[in-house]
């Protein structure tokens, strides 16, 4: 990949950032087709950067086909199973109340995305906030701090999501060695607090009993079922062609960079995919607190905007969380939370 791209090119792959991050909270019709909207993005950005090729097409096309097929069967499953799963999620709260339930529920759906992959973690946990009783601030709340844990557990592993199994692979030769537990030795100490502070904030939604067992299926129908995968398909095929289309900018913005400039920077990702950015960032060469400074970056700013990462994307559509409210829960916290880890990282390491 070439980074070498005119001054032209850099102002209208920057205005297509700025497009993306902005746009949508500036025009409702747009809030309404994200999807589309960020379609339309990338498809400018490879434009601008002239990297139309057939196997970046192919790429597009094929890539996102498991996550939208696991939309799709998970979805028919919840259809016909749900009832039983609200069931016990009812006895789960009578055994813990209300609090511990939801403490669990982010907390365990967190730390087992990184084995059972945050789409399968994802599909549960807006299964689960789908069938309680809580009002849409509520909700809202109770979803962005979930998608935070699971962006943040899945990360442990390299089956967790894309951008663990990219950073694993690049460091898998010396000085490295990279094997399976590689990220959870490097990232544990600071990704496992995060997973218990996002707990914490969903237990304090806990004030009044969630379940009542009587939902017998999902409500969901077989058309809004299909639309979902539907929508999930053309998201992920945006963020390949946004992240492609922009890799050149990246390229000649990020290798003149500091780590601490490069942490800031790396709130990108919460409109780019982070499996992009640490496919340019991560290098052998880099020390290990470099690693550190930018994976922790990466994976806290992938909760910003619903763009941000696959458990986002999922949970907006089936819960059908709009990018202004996402933004108004998400962005005060992520960043407030990325500014503490910036701090931490500063003295400890």
């Amino acid at each position: 990949m070439n980074a070498d791209i005119s001054m032209t090119q850099s102002v209208l792959l920057s205005a297509i950032v700025l497009a993306a991050l902005f746009v949508p909270f500036l025009f409702k019709k747009v809030e309404e087709e994200l999807e589309l909207f960020l379609f339309i993005c990338g498809a400018a950005a490879v434009t601008v950067s002239g990297l139309w090729s057939g196997h970046l097409i192919t790429e597009a096309l094929k890539e996102p086909l498991l996550i939208s097929i696991a939309v799709l069967v998970l979805g028919f499953l919840f259809k016909r199973f749900g009832g039983r799963l609200h069931f016990w999620l009812h006895r789960a709260e009578e055994k813990t109340g209300p609090k511990w339930f939801l403490f669990l529920l982010v907390l365990i759906l967190a730390i087992t995305s990184s084995l059972i992959t945050a789409i399968i973690a994802a599909l549960i946990g807006a299964e689960v906030i789908k069938g309680l009783r809580l009002s849409e601030k509520q909700m809202v709340r109770l979803t962005v701090y979930l998608c935070f844990a699971i962006g943040l557990g899945a990360v442990l592993t390299p089956v967790g999501e894309p951008l663990s199994t990219i950073v694993v692979a690049r460091l898998r030769a010396e000085p490295y060695q990279a094997g399976f537990f590689f990220l959870l030795q490097l990232l544990g100490l600071w990704i496992l607090p995060g997973l218990f502070f996002f707990a914490a904030l969903a237990s304090t939604l806990g004030q009044t009993p969630l379940t009542d067992g009587t939902r017998a299926t999902s409500a969901d129908t077989n058309a809004e079922v299909l639309g979902r995968a539907g929508k999930v398909y053309l998201f992920v095929a945006a963020l390949i062609l946004l992240g492609e289309g922009l890799k050149p900018l990246a390229q000649r913005t990020i290798g003149q960079l500091s780590r601490a400039a490069l942490y800031w920077i790396n709130t990108l990702s919460a409109v780019l995919d982070n499996a992009t950015l640490a496919s340019i960032e991560i290098q052998p060469t880099l020390p290990q607190d470099t690693l550190v400074f930018l994976l922790v970056s990466l994976v806290v700013a992938g909760g910003l905007l619903i763009p941000g990462n696959i458990p986002n994307i999922i949970c907006a559509s089936k819960l059908e969380i709009k990018s202004r409210l996402w933004a108004r829960t998400a962005l005060p916290i992520g960043l407030g939370l990325m500014a503490a880890y910036f701090a931490a990282l500063l003295l400890f390491l």
